[in-house]
Parts: structure tokens; sequence; C-alpha cells
């Protein structure tokens, strides 16, 4: 069992920038993949950014097209957390991010973190 716990959203002006963390419990944070999605009002959860690890190859990091060159995901498996720094943040990029840790036969959630960037 993995329990997920985010923080560091909030509001902000577009431009600006929100840096987002999901704290892991749990022994085998680094066997997780880690993700961010997000889920706007009316919309269904879209994938945002992923980050596996492995201790035999290289780090694969994944992103949506929409948020390329803006956001960056990061993991520090010391401390079983995954970052996401929002920068040049867009009105269209505010919605409630989810942190998920997955690996083959299953997934976790945490509660999820609301970001506002106004106009």
């Amino acid at each position: 069992q993995v329990q997920l716990v985010e923080s560091g959203g909030g509001l902000v002006q577009a431009g600006g920038s929100l840096r987002l963390s999901c704290a892991a419990s749990g022994r085998t944070f680094s066997s997780y993949t880690m993700g961010w999605f997000r889920q706007a009002p009316g919309k269904e959860r879209e994938f945002v950014a992923a980050i596996s690890w492995s201790a035999w190859s290289a780090v694969n990091i994944y992103y949506a097209d929409s948020v390329k060159g803006r956001f960056t995901i990061s993991r520090d498996n010391a401390k079983n957390t995954v970052y996401l720094q929002m920068n040049s943040l867009k009105p269209e990029d505010t919605a409630v991010y989810y942190c998920n840790a997955l690996r083959i036969g299953v997934s976790y959630w945490g509660q999820g973190t609301q970001v506002t960037v106004s106009s």
C-alpha cells in the first residue's frame, strides 16, 4: 500500500510558477513510475508528466505536449517525493493536479491539489 500526499497548489497569475510536491509512504517508492495528472472542471482526467526510475537503466521522462518545455518532473528517492515544477503557467493549466504511483498490477492516487491560474 502506498499513500500519496500532494502539496504546493494555489492561485497564481498567468506567466507565474508553482512547484507541486507529492510525498509517498512506503519503502518501495523507487520501484514505482510516478506521474502527475490533472482534471479541469467538466473535463476528464488527463496525463501531464511521468518519471520512471531503475538502478539498472536510464530514467525515462514523459510529458504531455501541452506542458512540454514549461513543466519539469523530478523525483528524490531518498525523500520518497516527486515534484512538478510548473513555469509559464496559463489559465488553461487550471485544474486539480493528482499524483500517481504505478507499477505492474497496482496504481495509487493522491487526493489532489488545486492549481488556479488567473489571466
